[in-house]
């Protein structure tokens, strides 16, 4: 087993591990769900606009992985999966909150998920036309994804608590970002550069999520600005 294979097979299964981190994203939805207290909102403080973002990250993956030669199997089923589990994240934020913001983000993610799984099929076909969509939607992604957790950190200094932003979830794919990184050096810099400028990117922006969950617990600052929310 060559280095490639080794690097593969460890990023799957630290994707594996990161949709761990997502399952705890859905449960702590589905305990909020649950709770007696009617001003607890289920996804509160969960910013539509980087969840989507994550979602288009997977998504931009899957494509990534069936339009480059060979077909890259330790790409594409695994960000399949995590990007049909992203969508119910997307779904449980348009059910309690009902915007046209959330409307618009899932009927966009899902058709998306159509279109992507379609490629799929006419992979082949269209390979070349597919490596580029990807690559292009990959570097998009990376943008969307700085500014789509600028957006999540915002709303959590902003109102110094992190409500339904689960911890595991970040440090889950924290892992499964510096896994990608090691892949994507393998598969050399021609082939994998897209996911490394992609991982890097997420990998930044989740360890400034982590520090925040330090930061509520222990900065004045948050523990006035909660005060003020309340008032």
């Amino acid at each position: 087993m060559n280095f490639y294979d080794v690097a593969g097979t460890v990023n799957t299964a630290f994707i594996l591990v990161s949709l761990y981190g997502v399952f705890s994203q859905l449960k702590k939805i589905g305990r909020r769900k649950r709770t007696s207290d009617n001003s607890v909102r289920p996804t509160a403080l969960l910013s539509i606009n980087q969840i989507t973002v994550s979602y288009l990250a997977y998504l931009s993956f899957f494509i990534y992985g069936y339009s480059i030669e060979p077909f890259n199997h330790y790409i594409v089923w695994p960000r399949l999966i995590a990007a049909l589990l992203v969508l119910q994240i997307i779904k449980e934020i348009l059910i309690d909150r009902k915007s046209l913001t959330a409307i618009t983000s899932f009927s966009f993610a899902a058709g998306s998920l159509v279109l992507a799984v379609v490629g799929l099929f006419y992979g082949e076909t269209i390979a070349d036309e597919g490596k580029v969509i990807s690559t292009s939607i990959i570097f998009v992604v990376s943008v969307l994804i700085a500014q789509g957790y600028f957006h999540q950190i915002r709303l959590i200094i902003k109102s110094g608590q992190t409500g339904a932003v689960d911890l595991k979830m970040s440090q889950f794919i924290l892992m499964m970002d510096i896994s990608t990184i090691v892949f994507a050096l393998s598969m050399g810099l021609k082939e994998g550069w897209p996911l490394l400028v992609l991982a890097i990117t997420s990998g930044v922006t989740k360890l400034i999520i982590m520090y925040l969950f330090k930061w509520v617990a222990t900065s004045p600052l948050a523990e006035k600005r909660r005060i003020s929310e309340l008032a």
